[in-house]
């Protein structure tokens, strides 16, 4: 039971990086009522997930493939219905419970033949799909989505709206849109001096830059920082009051490899 309640608890952990969570119930043959056991599990995983996060649910039961299809459907039916009363009795709110399906026997290959119990066993089950809304990026000190008056220096700009197709530094229309914006600001704050720094994800840690598939260059962070760069050059933004340099995936925020794959602005002198 404690490793039960350990894995479970270990699962609910990993829910911030996932959205979605599948927890199944097994049932012993013929049987679509829940022991003591199997009811103790349920409730440890309501009681280990955040429920507050649950956008839907999903329940499919199912079972073995012995006996004739009609019986098979209702009994899977019926065990998805068990899990649901229990999941409702436990705070899950009905409304969020999307498909309740009687999946009726799976079937076996032929060539099976090792522990055809255990397999059988196995079938016999209700799978419950929990899919949860994303996380709300955590807070940052000293790091701001726009450019503002009171900024000082080591601030920084999370320009999260200049995006690249992947592996590409060219900067895309919905991008040259939001650096015309910003640019407008600057403009307004011409006291500003800033470092565009370009970053990257997803790449192993041993290989601290991206092969830029328009260069054909480990340079991939490098080049878009300076796609930033040479596009408020374009916009009249003085070359004097801006630096550029690519960090590679040395950088991480921790929120995610969409806010790590990014270009911001460092300020570096008011």
């Amino acid at each position: 039971m404690k490793k039960t309640l350990f894995l479970l608890l270990l699962f609910a952990n990993l829910v911030t990086a996932q959205e979605e969570v599948v927890h199944s119930v097994y049932f012993e043959f013929d049987k679509f009522s829940l022991d003591e056991k199997q009811a103790d599990d349920v409730v440890a995983f309501v009681k280990a997930i955040d429920t507050s996060r649950i956008e839907s649910v999903q329940i499919y039961g199912y079972c073995d493939d012995r006996g004739k299809d009609a019986y098979n459907y209702k009994l899977s039916m019926n065990r998805a219905n068990t899990i649901k009363a229990k999941l409702i009795e436990k705070g899950i709110k009905n409304i969020i419970i999307v498909t309740i399906e009687g999946k009726g026997r799976i079937l076996i290959d032929d060539d099976i033949v090792d522990n055809l119990p255990e397999v059988r066993q196995k079938n016999r089950r209700v799978d419950v799909v929990m899919n949860f809304k994303p996380v709300p990026p955590k807070p940052i000190p000293g790091v701001y989505k726009d450019i503002k008056k009171d900024l000082i220096v080591g601030d920084r700009i999370y320009l999260e709206k200049i995006l690249f197709d992947n592996g590409s530094s060219k900067l895309t229309a919905k991008s040259k849109l939001e650096l015309e914006r910003v640019a407008r600001i600057l403009h307004k704050y011409k006291n500003i001096e800033f470092e565009i720094q370009g970053h990257i994800c997803c790449t192993p840690t041993f290989q601290r830059e991206a092969i830029d598939k328009d260069t054909r260059k480990r340079m991939l962070s490098i080049n878009r920082a300076e796609s930033v760069y040479k596009y408020l050059i374009f916009k009249r933004i003085d070359k004097k009051r801006m630096t550029y340099k690519g960090y590679g995936n040395t950088r991480p925020l921790g929120n995610g490899p969409d806010q790590d794959r990014r270009v911001e602005l460092v300020i570096t002198k008011i």
